[in-house]
């Protein structure tokens, strides 16, 4: 028999103290080891068009810039950096330059290798699927790199990607990143351009991202999803998925097991 991954339960009312409310649901999701989003059902809830993703450690399970670094042998200084700005206890536009920094001289070939092994997050191929299936939009939007956002792109047949861009000459990283960087800001301000370009309104949108880079993004949406993700980043966001894969995403989206099974 198929066992349930989610129940749902319509309740109608008026909360005295949302945020209260929220705080008290995450702590029985901290103690029971289960997922309990509240959504208010409306018109948009099952009207979803558009769906963007942080890259690192949501789409895929590692941070690339951690995999360059141990090419690199630079690993363990890099990967501290990264873990501050994940908690957003550093200024991502900084902590960016910092890392790349560290990889100069690193040879372009390397970040083949390093695709090679990426490995996609439980769940995300199924997601994916689903999503085309149904005529969803969908977006890359990271604070990662173009060449590893473009790999995943043509594996998942991703509509959108927007990365930095490492600088690259004589076949070597130059330790910098060419042109504007998206940060947090940035990624909100993709999410709005990507909708209008589509004729989306954001109450259509959902946006997925583990890091504190992701906030804005979340904010923007309109369904904000913290995906397995940093306790701030769990905090502020309304809603959050910690013990399933990215294909829980379509229960929060209104669709039902039965929906998607002959897909």
């Amino acid at each position: 028999s198929l066992s349930k991954a989610c129940v749902e339960f319509s309740l109608r009312g008026t909360l005295c103290n949302e945020s209260r409310f929220r705080e008290q649901l995450l702590s029985i999701t901290d103690t029971l080891g289960i997922d309990i989003a509240f959504q208010e059902e409306n018109i948009f809830r099952r009207n979803r068009r558009l769906v963007v993703f942080d890259m690192d450690s949501t789409l895929i399970t590692s941070e690339v810039i951690d995999e360059l670094a141990l090419e690199a042998g630079v690993g363990e200084q890099v990967a501290a950096i990264t873990e501050q700005a994940m908690r957003g206890e550093l200024d991502f536009t900084a902590s960016l330059q910092r890392r790349v920094a560290l990889l100069k001289g690193l040879e372009e070939s390397v970040m083949e290798r390093v695709a090679a092994r990426l490995q996609l997050t439980e769940g995300a191929e199924t997601l994916f699927k689903h999503l085309h299936h149904l005529g969803f939009k969908t977006a890359i939007l990271s604070g990662g790199f173009t060449y590893f956002g473009h790999y995943l792109q043509k594996k998942l047949n991703i509509h959108y990607v927007h990365a930095n861009m490492l600088e690259i000459e004589n076949g070597r990283l130059t330790g910098k990143v060419v042109g504007q960087v998206v940060d947090g800001k940035r990624k909100a301000e993709l999410l709005e351009h990507i909708a209008e370009r589509e004729n989306i309104r954001l109450e259509q949108t959902v946006a997925v991202g583990d890091g504190a880079n992701d906030l804005p993004m979340l904010g923007k949406a309109g369904l904000g999803i913290a995906f397995r993700a940093k306790p701030i980043v769990r905090e502020n966001a309304k809603q959050a998925i910690s013990t399933l894969g990215l294909d829980a995403l379509l229960y929060l989206m209104g669709f039902r097991d039965r929906d998607t099974r002959c897909m």
